[in-house]
């Protein structure tokens, strides 16, 4: 029976009805003395490039998160590995104009090394520059002077358009000369981000002019390409054909478990803020097609600064295992089941908030359990879980043109409890049957027939013995009337990776879990079958109505049958097939769609990553984590003997079936932590500002009586650090006023969003701290202060960390705005606050910043970063040798500690390295007795993390080479921060390795960045 609608409405049912009502044909203008066919087109179905039609599965990527321009071919060949077509990423205008007016595209900012690494693998690109872009970064990717803008942001204001327009029109330039239109690997550029939701949830707010106005920026500029967007509520006022701001591609959000949820017990999949209840019986009841989701959430924010429970707290690799393979399997394939054309994973590669580029809700890792992990490695099984279905739905045109048609409980399967959602392609007759279970959250395996229809007939599937079994949290696609090469599969329970047409035989590769029975079936009329390797006992053959079917026990060991010359079957279990690898055997110089030429399919363990063959030689290159066999399974011209791997000719030998293998040796070299305790440290002070002496005659004068920002200002002049250009890092100020002697008690509210803290001083004695809370973004604090000297001049020091500008995700909201800084503050015994009078100071030259090579947001206030210590080459010779680890300090302050260190890595390995804190939070029963103290990390000049012990949770922090010199010297800077008064030291801090990898990567240069030189003007 075919089941009602459900109250309970899902994300995905709006993302199909969305997808439904606002398809349309967008074609483009082909290059010049180009083909008709050349252009992109999106036609109600899907993507078509060069003529081709595409599965446009792509990963977000975003290269402001490796600041290291020679590690994006990395994760650019490790996308491509997993048969992705597409990688989709952000801009971050925050980094890129810094000085209103002056847009910096240099260095790490360079985009030119992005497209080139998309062009040499052979991947499109999915723009989204926008100019807001959320993203988990400050402000949303607003540079911190739009603070400033009197109009409301994200509208068409006149000063909001006017401040976007210089950032706008090099976007604009640079993506006309990288679209696809023009021979560049850009097919299709997003509108904005999520431009849909306003404060009351409705889309009342929204501004049709405002998104229109970009439209046409990038339309003046040439942009021919589609345009897109990304609706988080499913509203549907930018669809085709709805008037002005209207897109091409109309695309939505879907967070399956919402947005940011705990990742403690990640086994729990009962966490949705929306109810999942109606997913399965939505998807089975689903009749339209052309699904865009262009942000599909499979990495999830871990606890937003929470609590260390124990070492590395609850942080990414538990959101790994909350969003995992079984998570892929279930929520991916239900995707599937609804014919998505286009689909991007958020993120493939999450990266580093470095430089303080993330916001307040998050913190210096952005790996969010990503399939790539923030070290680049691919050990997560996710990633292979996703590598199998990306490869299968490459090679299965016919998904493309399917028609998703009403599913049932009881019809397509025997188990009541099993929904089944058939996509039909009528051209080819090929059918795909999604099975899962009515409860996506069930973990009870359910054993079932699956009914199929087929060309043979109407068969319940296995023919032959025993049953299905669909494991818990698992979903499955069955496949019949499947074309291979010319080869026609009846039917397959057991799921595809990849097939490939050979010019001796096709070769088709099936898997399933272990212990499962699974069975296919081809036509009678091919050659006789025979096992050539693996059980014979556990496969049973049997020819019956004109087919031969082939019936089996899943075990871990490779079974493989042969249809003479014709056909090669392989029955993989899942874990073996997740180490086989489809390479194509001539590299792209330019983009085009995949070709329907014979790519090799390899079997080698952790990555393959590109061949070439040349003088009857197979030259792969790629990466091991082990000694690891080496087989070449199908795609090898005849006369190839040999094999080499990275340059290394290895010994080969032809086997079963003319296959080709080796061994890749590996042994692991001798690369050991650094116990950063032995380290010679070198240290200053750098909160001098409270010494008696000091002067701060070139500080920032707090003067302006009127501000722009939506909160009116409850101080004699402003206090908010934007109005005074600083956007980023810490902050300082001093308050000068003269004593009557009646002062008692001082009171401050200050704000630095989410998990901040600050210290207070008057004079050099310090009155005490606000320690942070992960919930707290501002704190209202009150101190005694000691009896005052009537008529004697005084000076309160605060210091504020600054965890970034709020995100301004609620269009109508302005939140961006929210401000940085002192709201308030009260000395008992004088009247007029402006009795007290206000310097402040963050980064030198606010936003004039002096190190362009690092970006406008690197730097912060403290005396250490403004003289620009923490850059190497710094004059350390004069400074006191003291550790921040055996010794620290022994009051509240701030102190900079350096240190060099030297390493060399050889050649040919691809070793990650991470810095580790010790923390024994977990030895700690009440957490008030938690030390609180904070320490920025400081790589060759590159804040790199910002380590919180009594909040979290992060402690290991990897620096990727390219930041750390693998073969020289480093220079390694931290500021601890000690916000008690009995001090701080650091518990334990190592350089660990995190991986051994025998590498074919291409070794990264390092990332270019300025050296100390003496700045003019510092204080």
């Amino acid at each position: 029976m075919l089941l009602p609608w459900k109250e309970s409405v899902s994300p995905l049912l709006l993302l199909a009805q969305v997808c439904n009502a606002y398809s349309k044909v967008s074609s483009l203008k082909p290059r010049e003395g180009t083909a008709e066919s050349d252009p992109v087109i999106w036609d109600s179905n899907s993507m078509i490039i060069g003529g081709e039609r595409l599965m446009v599965y792509s990963g977000e990527f975003h290269p402001f998160r490796l600041p290291v321009p020679g590690l994006w071919l990395d994760i650019f060949q490790k996308v491509k590995a997993m048969g992705f077509t597409a990688v989709s990423f952000y801009i971050n205008w925050a980094l890129l104009e810094g000085e209103p007016g002056t847009l910096k595209m240099d260095g790490v900012f360079d985009l030119e090394p992005f497209f080139d690494a998309a062009v040499k693998t052979g991947l499109y690109l999915i723009a989204r520059p926008g100019p807001y872009i959320n993203g988990e970064v400050s402000g949303g990717g607003f540079p911190g002077w739009m603070q400033r803008t009197e109009g409301t942001l994200r509208t068409n204001a006149s000063d909001y358009l006017d401040s976007t327009r210089n950032y706008l029109r090099d976007m604009a330039d640079m993506i006309r000369k990288h679209q696809i239109t023009e021979g560049g690997p850009v097919i299709m550029v997003q509108v904005e981000n999520e431009y849909t939701i306003c404060k009351d949830y409705t889309s009342s707010c929204l501004n049709k002019e405002y998104m229109q106005f970009i439209e046409d920026q990038y339309h003046n500029a040439g942009v021919n390409i589609p345009f897109s967007n990304n609706d988080v509520a499913s509203i549907g006022d930018f669809a085709p054909g709805t008037g002005a701001g209207a897109v091409d591609v109309y695309g939505v959000d879907f967070y399956p478990f919402g947005y940011g949820p705990l990742c403690t017990n990640p086994s729990n999949w009962n966490r949705t803020q929306t109810s999942l209840t109606g997913l399965p019986s939505w998807t089975m009841n689903h009749t339209t097609h052309d699904s865009c989701l262009l942000r599909l959430w499979t990495a999830i924010l871990p606890p937003l600064h929470g609590l260390i429970i124990n070492r590395g707290g609850v942080g990414a690799d538990m959101c790994a295992a909350l969003l995992n393979e079984a998570f892929e399997r279930v929520f991916y394939k239900n995707v599937y089941s609804i014919g998505t054309r286009i689909l991007n994973l958020y993120m493939i590669f999450g990266g580093t908030n470095w430089g303080n580029l993330g916001h307040p809700l998050g913190y210096s890792s952005y790996d969010l359990g990503s399939a790539i992990s923030e070290d680049r490695q691919i050990t997560r099984e996710k990633y292979s879980e996703a590598k199998l279905e990306a490869n299968f739905l490459r090679v299965s045109p016919a998904y493309l043109t399917s028609e998703p048609l009403n599913g049932s409980y009881g019809i397509f399967t025997d188990a009541r409890d099993l929904a089944v959602t058939p996509l039909v392609d009528e051209g080819s007759g090929t059918s795909f049957y999604i099975v899962r279970h009515g409860n996506y959250m069930s973990d009870t395996p359910t054993s079932y027939h699956w009914s199929a229809i087929t060309d043979m007939g109407n068969v319940s599937v296995p023919q032959i013995q025993n049953s299905l079994t669909l494991s818990g949290r698992d979903s499955k696609i069955h496949v019949a009337d499947y074309i291979v090469g010319d080869i026609h599969l009846f039917y397959s329970s057991a799921e595809i990776f990849y097939w490939t047409d050979s010019s001796d035989r096709s070769l088709l590769i099936l898997y399933g879990g272990e212990g499962e029975t699974h069975e296919f079936a081809v036509p009678a009329s091919l050659p006789k079958p025979t096992i050539t390797e693996g059980n014979h006992d556990g496969i049973i053959i049997r020819e019956q109505n004109e087919s031969i079917i082939v019936n089996w026990k899943v075990t871990s060991t490779r079974s493989t049958i042969n249809f003479g010359n014709r056909l090669e079957v392989l029955l993989l279990w899942r874990n073996e097939a997740y180490n086989y690898w489809v390479l194509n055997s001539t590299l792209s110089t330019s983009v085009t769609p995949y070709r329907k030429g014979s790519p090799l399919i390899v079997s080698g363990g952790y990555l393959m990553r590109n061949v070439s063959i040349d003088d009857g030689t197979i030259n792969l290159c790629g990466d091991v984590n082990q000694t690891t066999k080496i087989e070449v399974l199908a795609g090898a011209p005849a006369g190839v003997k040999r094999i080499s791997f990275n340059g290394e000719t290895l010994k080969t030998k032809r086997g079963t079936n003319n296959r080709l293998s080796a061994m890749v040796n590996y042994e692991k070299p001798n690369i050991q932590s650094l116990d950063l305790r032995t380290m010679k440290w070198k240290y200053i002070d750098t909160l001098p500002e409270i010494g008696r002496s000091y002067a701060d005659d070139l500080w920032t004068r707090c003067i302006l009586n009127t501000s722009k920002n939506p909160r009116s200002i409850t101080t004699p002049t402003s206090l908010y650090a934007s109005d005074y250009g600083y956007h980023a890092g810490s902050l300082i100020y001093r308050g000068n006023f003269t004593a009557n002697g009646g002062e008692e008690l001082f009171s401050i509210t200050t704000q630095g969003g989410n998990a901040y803290g600050h210290s207070v001083y008057l004079g050099s004695t310090f009155l005490g701290s606000w320690r942070g809370s992960s919930g707290a973004a501002s704190h209202d604090q009150t101190f005694s202060i000691p009896r005052l000297k009537a008529g004697s001049h005084y000076i309160f020091t605060v210091v504020i960390d600054h965890m970034g500008l709020d995100m301004n995700f609620f269009v109508d909201s302005d939140e961006m705005k929210t401000p940085r800084g002192i709201l308030n503050y009260n000395l008992t015994g004088h009247l007029e606050p402006s009795d007290i009078s206000w310097k402040m100071t963050g980064n030198l030259g606010g936003e004039k910043y002096k190190d362009p090579s690092r970006g406008p947001l690197n730097e912060g206030a403290l005396y250490a970063e403004r003289q620009g210590y923490h850059l190497p080459g710094a004059p350390t010779t004069g400074w006191e040798t003291r550790s921040p680890i055996d010794q620290g300090l022994d009051q509240a302050g701030l102190g900079f500690f350096v240190t060099t260190f030297d390493l060399d890595i050889p050649v040919g390995w691809d070793i990650p390295m991470a810095l580790t804190f010790t923390n024994n939070t977990h030895l700690r029963l009440d957490i008030s007795e938690l030390e609180a103290y904070r320490v920025q990390v400081f790589v060759n000049g590159w804040q790199f993390g910002e380590y919180v012990n009594n909040i979290g949770p992060q402690v290991a922090f990897p620096i990727p080479e390219g930041i750390l010199n693998h073969n020289g010297t480093n220079y390694l800077a931290l500021s601890l921060w000690a916000q008690d008064k009995s001090g701080a030291k650091i518990e334990g801090l190592t350089l660990e390795p995190t991986a051994y990898i025998k590498s074919g990567y291409a070794k990264p240069q390092l990332s270019p960045g300025v050296s100390w030189t003496r700045r003019p003007g510092a204080y």
